[in-house]
């Protein structure tokens, strides 16, 4: 009976460790210069989650913490001056809880260091040629105030069993003011890398 209950109360505890590790809390400070960031999510459910913004730094008294929602878990969040004004923008990284490892990225520009405004992201499903054999598989990541992102691509003629080309799509974004003043990001290049020619 005593090994039947420290058995289970093995299992339970294992079951609790995994649990966890998939709900890792995110909290993290991010500064450009003396202004910056910090977000903290719980990132404990899969498809929705409150992520809470505090500008770090803002000259106005006016600047107040944000609470937004997204659909899916922060994986990763970067600063830098995406819009050329010379005050910290942010990008979240969220992933869905799926295997494909879909993501999306949540723009936060500073407005003069006085408050915050969205930079808007296109999703690559409304691009008609930018989304031949995307299947997922995201990888993100600032480089010289641009936003890079690369997956796989994907013979997606039989959907039910998608085969890997061999074929990386990397797709390079700037961030733009659009009608109105709203910014969003646009692409500046694409291109298709062979990973198989040197």
């Amino acid at each position: 009976m005593k090994a039947r209950i420290v058995i289970t109360l093995f299992v339970s505890l294992i079951s609790f460790g995994i649990n966890a590790q998939q709900a890792k809390q995110y909290d993290s400070t991010m500064k450009l210069g003396k202004a910056g960031y910090r977000v903290r999510c719980s990132n404990k459910k899969v498809d929705k989650n409150n992520v809470n913004i505090n500008p770090i730094g803002f000259e106005s008294a006016g600047s107040r913490d944000v609470d937004i929602e997204i659909k899916g878990r922060i994986n990763k969040a970067e600063v830098d001056d995406l819009n050329n004004d010379g005050f910290p923008d942010m990008v979240l990284y969220v992933f869905n809880a799926n295997d494909k490892n879909k993501g999306y990225v949540v723009g936060i520009s500073s407005s003069s260091n006085e408050g915050m405004v969205p930079m808007f992201f296109p999703d690559i499903l409304d691009d008609l040629k930018l989304r031949v054999g995307y299947n997922g598989y995201d990888e993100f990541e600032l480089l010289q105030g641009t936003l890079l992102r690369r997956f796989p691509l994907f013979d997606n003629t039989d959907p039910a069993n998608p085969k890997p080309t061999g074929l990386t799509r990397q797709i390079q974004y700037r961030v733009v003011a659009g009608e109105r003043g709203v910014l969003k990001f646009t692409v500046l290049r694409s291109f298709d890398v062979d990973k198989n020619k040197k």
